[in-house]
């Protein structure tokens, strides 16, 4: 039976993989960009740099890990830190796009802008989070064990509260959340926020 384990170094690897495979929202989206690292440099890697005590994985029989959460407890704070520190060190490695527009342009831009301005939700919201799991491991129950352990670990520390932010694409993202405790946020077009008071 597969199992929740904290995140070690190493895994690093398996965590880029797993979010490459369900960034479409919540499909493969190899191939999609001229460089599929690049999911993982904006939306996996950063966390378990900044925060590997808030990482968790599911681990299979085959010792394989097959879903993951990340977040942080101060938006606000990581954000600046992506900004000043985490993208500069990372962007020289990452190609540039190979046309001025389109999705990979659209996420180089995003990282570029991260940390320059206030985030949306993180005043009454402060912590947020990422999840992903692949396919054998989705209706089980795994997203649900790894949500817990996170807002466990944000009320031992004091935090008042938890968003994220998904694609209104992602349908399967956008059901679960509220299933977990999460209510429904204003969102931008073509996004799902949802938030969850702690206090």
């Amino acid at each position: 039976m597969p199992r929740l384990r904290p995140f070690h170094p190493g895994d690093e690897p398996a965590l880029a993989e797993i979010c490459l495979r369900t960034a479409d929202d919540g499909a493969d989206a190899t191939g999609l960009l001229s460089d599929d690292g690049l999911w993982a440099a904006l939306f996996v890697l950063p966390y378990v740099s900044r925060h590997p005590d808030l990482a968790w994985v599911v681990e299979t029989d085959d010792a394989r890990v097959s879903g993951y959460l990340v977040g942080t407890p101060d938006t606000a704070t990581f954000e600046e830190w992506f900004g000043r520190e985490w993208w500069p060190r990372v962007a020289p490695e990452r190609p540039a796009p190979g046309a001025p527009e389109g999705r990979h342009a659209d996420l180089i831009r995003y990282a570029a802008a991260r940390g320059t301005t206030p985030p949306r939700y993180a005043a009454e919201y402060p912590a947020h989070l990422h999840i992903d799991l692949l396919p054998e491991l989705q209706g089980q129950g795994w997203g649900r064990r790894l949500v817990e352990r996170f807002l466990a670990a944000l009320r031992d520390r004091g935090v008042p509260g938890v968003h994220l932010v998904a694609s209104a694409g992602n349908t399967g993202a956008s059901a679960f959340y509220p299933r977990v405790g999460f209510t429904p946020l204003p969102s931008e077009p073509g996004e799902r926020a949802f938030g969850m008071r702690l206090d």
